[in-house]
């Protein structure tokens, strides 16, 4: 039988990618529901890694949606050399890809988090997953950092994630969740090309 929290969580996690490869913003507010719907799924599946993860990305989601819909910064409106200044306009914020420092500094921090989130794991949760636990766990905080930096590599590393899951999910007899993550690593090549499109 199909948990009906289980079944809120993967309607609304479709709706959200959705928005994410449309580039609209209601996608992180969906992001908090089905966060809220999966944390509890995965809290009484034992994956406790999974289950704070999606409270990360409650966090995460509501910095994501100020992100979005604060833009970044243009030139200012209308300014000739003896007006004053004039307010910013509002521009929205565009795709983009990392420098490659910056993919330095997120492989690093990744892989730095990925053993610090396991040993927590293991040592203090009664998890029998902690290692594929905690990778899942260290590569999505990037992926949603990504995402909400409107950064394309973002796409590429849910790919990564959607596919370990789905190994995840199958281990805990989470099938309809392993679907959910199956249709989501075609979503992320989707949203790939979908953003290379537009990638300033």
């Amino acid at each position: 039988m199909i948990n009906p929290v289980e079944l809120a969580g993967f309607v609304l996690s479709l709706a959200m990618v959705y928005c994410n490869i449309k580039e609209i913003h209601w996608g992180w507010p969906l992001a908090i529901l089905s966060s809220l719907l999966y944390g509890s799924v995965f809290w009484n599946e034992q994956l406790y890694g999974e289950a704070c993860l999606q409270i990360m990305f409650v966090l995460t989601a509501a910095w994501g949606w100020q992100q979005w819909l604060r833009g970044s910064a243009s030139a200012p409106i209308g300014t000739d050399a003896d007006a004053s200044p004039a307010p910013l306009a509002k521009a929205k914020l565009d795709v983009s890809g990392l420098q490659a420092s910056e993919r330095r500094v997120a492989f690093i921090a990744t892989l730095l988090a990925w053993p610090s989130f396991s040993f927590f794991l293991h040592r203090y949760t009664d998890s029998d997953v902690a290692v594929w636990d905690g990778l899942v766990t260290a590569l999505s905080l990037l992926g949603q950092y990504l995402l909400g930096r409107k950064k394309i590599e973002t796409w590429w590393v849910w790919m990564l994630v959607n596919v370990l899951t789905v190994g995840l999910m199958v281990e805990k007899s989470l099938w309809l969740t392993a679907v959910l993550y199956g249709i989501f690593a075609v979503l992320s090549y989707i949203g790939l090309q979908a953003w290379r499109r537009h990638e300033q």
